[in-house]
């Protein structure tokens, strides 16, 4: 990024739900660590560079400790010969937080980082602050934004949700990358202007592509309804508007922002328990008899424990010209709040099976001993709890004020009519969902999120009317007892489904196959429905 072309402001993302809890556990081994050390390792290469180029470094990488992060990258400057002027934010830690609590932050927004940037620093390091915060940030700095400004201060938080996730916004994860060539997509970047517009584009002669469906797809993801609540501003995005305005440049306009709530989001990881896996490969024939066996031989070995999933995945074929496309696999989940009804006793149970259970009994890998899994849950705080302070590089301790929250919202108007052309009428063909409309999926601690969109005016109006609550239950049978919601966003021609309560106590406690939720958009496109034939291509609607 600071080769490829110009640039005022290298932003880098580096938490996660998942990743505050390996911070936690750092910590716990070392007080002085908890931020990313990755960060420093990669600053090492390019901070000279950096100061230049005058470009400054805006980074969420100092985790839970944010000062701790900012001395190492004092003392990586004075190492290097390279003079930088270094702040940070910090008020998010709200540890200890309950009882049990490994890891408790406040959301924090762009606010800190802008006053670090007032006071001339080259660098910003912050702890837990939202991810589109590291672009809004230093977008309010760069136009002297006021605080209310709130259509502008969301376009920006728009397009930093477009950058959170890298190369998501220039062909990777993308439901139609066949398209293009996504081997090495390069880096977006947004010019955002002083109306708080941008265009998201990537620098020349970098990889992947920048089109309204890879723009799309990341918009969507990890969102909920359609007012995104943030520390700073709530981004209306059904206002949103994308359009092509050159190649690999798009343009993104008309973002409506209303006043923050008043309350921040505080997100909580704690050690949930203890848990083990073991893997057991069916081979040939009778797959359904030989689960049956295994699960009844450990029956009594189980009885004790907390819980329990057994899944077997049909990976097997008939008549397969290799044994490991003959082969299923069985994969049994244990949990308790102790380690020893799940630890070496239990696994090594199973594999004592081995003379004495199905034919052709293996297992993918060893006995282990139980591994600590983690838990993730959300709450709120009012915002004017919070001790959200920017540090400067003079070592002033500036407290940031909240901003001023809104009333609560009225209720949501009825989801609008799609527009463009009525829905399509005229013979159908059963075919994959995703033969017409791209998908991007992800998680918010135990929830998940699938967003879907169409291409064209008739596509969207077909989908609009198609795909409801019931009929995307009805595709993935796991949601069908989860209270599903729909959301409307028809200037993307788009519709975003939230599934509460799906991966359970989120990614770290290994409750799903998918336990992010990564690909369930792609399990839905490829579910089969009746598709009218006027909207596929050729080859797609010849029955």
């Amino acid at each position: 990024m600071l080769t490829g072309g110009p640039l005022d402001v290298l932003t880098g993302d580096y938490l996660a739900e998942l990743t505050m809890l390996i911070l936690g556990r750092d910590r716990l081994k070392n007080p002085e660590l908890g931020y990313a050390k990755t960060f420093a390792r990669q600053l090492e290469e390019c901070l000279g560079l950096a100061h230049e180029r005058g470009v400054r470094i805006v980074t969420n990488a100092g985790g839970l400790n944010p000062a701790g992060l900012a001395d190492a990258i004092r003392a990586l400057a004075a190492k290097l010969g390279v003079p930088a002027s270094v702040a940070h934010v910090e008020g998010d830690d709200l540890t200890p937080y309950g009882d049990g609590a490994l890891t408790a932050n406040a959301y924090l927004g762009g606010a800190g980082i802008t006053a670090c940037l007032r006071a001339g620093a080259d660098i910003v390091v912050a702890g837990r602050v939202t991810d589109a915060a590291l672009v809004s940030g230093p977008a309010a700095w760069w136009f002297d934004w006021a605080p209310d400004d709130y259509d502008r201060l969301a376009g920006a938080v728009v397009a930093g949700h477009v950058l959170e996730c890298g190369t998501q916004a220039t062909g990777g994860n993308y439901s139609f990358f066949t398209r293009h060539d996504v081997r090495a997509p390069g880096f977006p970047l947004a010019e955002v202007a002083e109306d708080g517009s941008s265009v998201v584009t990537k620098h020349p002669g970098t990889g992947g592509v920048v089109s309204v469906g890879t723009v799309t797809a990341q918009l969507l993801y990890e969102t909920q309804g359609v007012r995104y609540l943030g520390p700073d501003v709530t981004a209306r995005l059904d206002t949103v508007r994308l359009l092509s305005v050159g190649a690999d440049r798009i343009g993104i306009t008309g973002v409506r922002g209303d006043a923050p709530p008043g309350t921040l989001k505080v997100g909580v990881t704690r050690i949930g328990g203890w848990r083990n896996e073991v893997v057991f490969v069916l081979t040939g024939l009778d797959i359904e008899a030989k689960e049956e066996l295994v699960r009844a031989q450990l029956a009594d070995a189980l009885r004790d424990v907390a819980e329990v999933d057994w899944t077997l995945a049909r990976t097997d074929h008939a008549d397969a010209a290799t044994e490991e496309t003959a082969s299923a696999l069985l994969r049994l989940v244990v949990r308790d709040p102790s380690p020893d009804p799940v630890g070496r006793g239990l696994t090594a149970a199973a594999i004592e099976l081995a003379l004495a259970s199905y034919p052709g009994f293996h297992v993918t890998a060893p006995p282990g001993p139980a591994q600590p899994y983690g838990v993730f849950t959300s709450a709120e705080v009012p915002a004017a709890s919070v001790p959200h302070t920017a540090v400067l590089p003079d070592g002033t301790r500036l407290p940031v004020p909240p901003a001023v929250a809104a009333p609560p919202p009225s209720p949501a108007p009825s989801s609008p009519a799609p527009t463009g052309p009525p829905e399509p009428t005229g013979p159908t063909v059963r075919r994959p969902l995703g033969a017409l409309v791209g998908a991007r999926s992800g998680d918010k601690g135990g929830d998940a999120n699938v967003g879907v969109w169409a291409e064209s005016d008739a596509a969207w109006a077909w989908l609009h009317a198609t795909l409801t609550v019931e009929a995307f239950q009805a595709l993935l049978p796991e949601t069908a007892a989860l209270p599903v919601a729909r959301h409307v966003l028809p200037n993307l021609r788009a519709l975003n489904f939230t599934v509460p309560g799906l991966l359970g106590d989120g990614v770290a406690s290994g409750h799903r196959f998918d336990p992010q939720a990564k690909a369930l958009g792609e399990w839905l496109r490829a579910r089969h429905t009746d598709i009218p034939v006027a909207l596929l291509p050729a080859p797609e609607a010849t029955p």
